[in-house]
Parts: structure tokens; C-alpha cells; sequence
């Protein structure tokens, strides 16, 4: 991997895109290529200094902040992985809104919304690939990477922390199409959620008294013979809360690898299920302007729905 050489103590003056921001996420998109753990020592020796005294981690920085970075070997951005063109290509043409101060883009099932954990690029590396002039571009929420649609993209640092704002109180109405085991009349689902990481890095989140308060909300859409097609709108958004939410009631995600249920799954792969059917397929939300941005369903998910149709009524005429 090329490094740069002889790297420089430098300074830089906070702009007011990265008004807000704490400095360790601050570091971590100068100092790319940084472990985190190597940002954390340098904060810890007081070698990264704000307006010349110490910074903790989570210190936000004000704009016209001056922050003294020590000199660290980064990785050379030509060194980095590009994603391929027909990655490039795909995130180009999911793009379903944009202003301003952002785009909603209907992320495909199998794409991580960021590299990391092994993946070399996600989302928001093919979208600053795609815009090297973009001055800011950063992920305003999480999709789960099987998870498919509504994924908005922050181009201000301003609405960056506008949007956050709006989620901490409830100003975001995300509504979610899953397909689920059983007829099931839905209802309200409150149950709090604890996250675990194994030792493999892998996160696995349980219903837990001493888990944080987690509200779903389902809805039924359309019922078939053994699984039932459900609207779900989130309250709150914990990590792979929906997924959790489903099994805790007796009603997993068809096509689940990690908390579904194998038979039923491999019931859906008969039908041509090849992925989670999870879709964020709604967003409404008012920052400067209402934004009102539904995702449709790929192909792909359309024709399972077709083929359980189909097969019903294949059983149906039969003497």
C-alpha cells in the first residue's frame, strides 16, 4: 500500500461544513487510512490539538477552530480501491431526489452503504467517486447491507445536523415493505433491543430487558396462503430492529440468513427469493422543503410476489 511520504505537522482552520462534527470523526476523514484505534492515541497524547490546548473525542468542533494535526502517514488516495463501473453506474441511476442539501437514492439489496469490515467501498465511496468535486457527502442514516431502498445522503454539514435532528425527534417517517412468515394481523411491537459484537465483528441484536426502548409498528398489505406482505413504520431505529422485532413476534423475514427461519426460507427460495425482503420504501420528511420520496420494489422482489400468487392459484384450480 503507497504511503505519503514524510508527512508535516499542519494546521487547518474548521470551515463551516465541519461546524458540528466531533473531532474524532474529524480525523477519521483527514486522516484516511488511520486506524481508529491510532486517532484515539492521538487524541489521548494530546498530539491533535484544538486552538492549542487538548481535545477529547468527543469535542464538537466550532467553525474557525484551529486544529493542529500531527504528522501521521495516510494513505495515498490513488492508492485506494475504486468500485467498478457498473457499481458507479448503479448508484448513478438509483438517485431518486436531490437538492441542495441532499439526495435520496434507492440503495440495491448487497450494497453496504460504506466500506469497512472487509468491504473495500460502499454507497458513499461510489457517490464520491462518482462527484470528486463534491465538497461534503455523507450518509444522514443507516440501511442494514441486504436492506434495500431510501437512503438519504447529506451534501451539507448543515443538513447533516438538521436531519439528525429531525430523527432524534421524530420528524422522519420511514416506512419499510417486508414479507414475513405467517398470516399475521400486525400491531404494535415494543420491545427493547441490546446490540452484541461477537469476536468475529459480527453484530447480533436480541430482545433484552437491559436493551435500549426499540417501537415498530406493522401493518398488513396483503395476505397469502402462509406469509403476509406488511408496511412497517419505525419509531425509533435500532440496529436491525425490524428484522428482531418480526422473529420476536413469530413472524421472521423471509430470505433472513441471521435471525429468519430456515425452512420458511428455503420455502421463499422456491419461489425465486434470492435476498432479504426488507425495502425502506418511503421517506417523508420538511427540512427547508417537505420531501416526500417513495423507492419502488426491484424486479426482483415483484416476481416472488407474482409467483405466490401464482401458485395459489395453480393449487386453487386443481379438482
Amino acid at each position: 500500500m503507497a504511503e505519503t511520504k514524510r508527512p508535516q505537522v499542519r494546521e487547518t482552520v474548521v470551515g463551516e461544513d465541519s461546524g458540528g462534527q466531533r473531532i474524532d470523526n474529524f480525523l477519521l476523514k483527514t486522516l484516511k487510512g488511520v486506524p481508529k484505534s491510532r486517532i484515539y492515541r492521538l487524541l489521548r497524547k494530546g498530539e491533535v490539538r484544538v486552538n492549542r490546548g487538548r481535545a477529547k473525542p468527543e469535542y464538537r468542533l466550532q467553525t474557525g477552530d484551529i486544529v493542529r494535526i500531527p504528522p501521521v502517514r495516510t494513505r495515498d488516495p490513488a492508492a485506494a480501491v475504486r468500485p467498478g463501473e457498473w457499481i458507479l453506474k448503479q448508484v448513478e441511476q438509483s438517485i431518486l431526489y436531490e437538492d441542495g442539501g441532499l439526495l435520496v437514492l434507492n440503495k440495491p439489496s448487497g450494497l453496504a452503504v460504506h466500506g469497512g469490515s472487509g468491504l473495500s467501498y460502499g454507497v458513499i465511496e461510489a457517490l464520491r467517486a462518482l462527484r470528486p468535486d463534491a465538497h461534503f457527502l455523507e450518509l444522514a442514516h443507516r440501511l442494514d447491507r441486504d436492506t434495500s431502498g431510501c437512503l438519504v445522503i447529506a451534501k451539507k454539514r448543515s443538513t447533516l445536523r438538521a436531519f439528525h435532528e429531525l430523527l432524534r425527534n421524530g420528524g422522519v417517517d420511514k416506512r419499510y415493505l417486508t414479507l414475513v412468515q405467517g398470516r399475521w394481523r400486525g400491531g404494535k411491537v415494543e420491545a427493547p433491543l441490546r446490540k452484541n459484537v461477537l469476536s468475529s465483528g459480527e453484530r447480533l441484536v436480541k430482545v433484552h430487558t437491559a436493551g435500549k426502548y426499540a417501537l415498530s409498528l406493522f401493518s398488513p398489505v396483503t395476505l397469502y396462503d402462509g406469509a403476509s406482505l406488511m408496511e412497517v413504520k419505525l419509531i425509533t431505529g435500532r440496529t436491525h430492529q425490524i428484522r428482531v422485532h418480526a422473529r420476536h413476534s413469530g413472524h421472521p423475514i423471509a430470505g433472513d440468513d441471521k435471525y429468519g427461519d430456515p425452512e420458511f426460507n428455503r420455502w421463499m427460495a422456491g419461489f425465486g427469493l434470492k435476498r432479504l425482503f426488507l425495502h425502506a420504501g418511503l421517506l417523508h420528511f420538511t427540512l427547508d422543503t417537505t420531501v416526500h420520496v417513495e423507492a419502488p420494489l426491484e424486479e426482483g422482489l415483484k416476481k416472488v410476489l407474482t409467483q405466490i400468487i401464482h401458485r395459489k392459484d395453480e393449487k386453487d384450480a386443481k379438482p
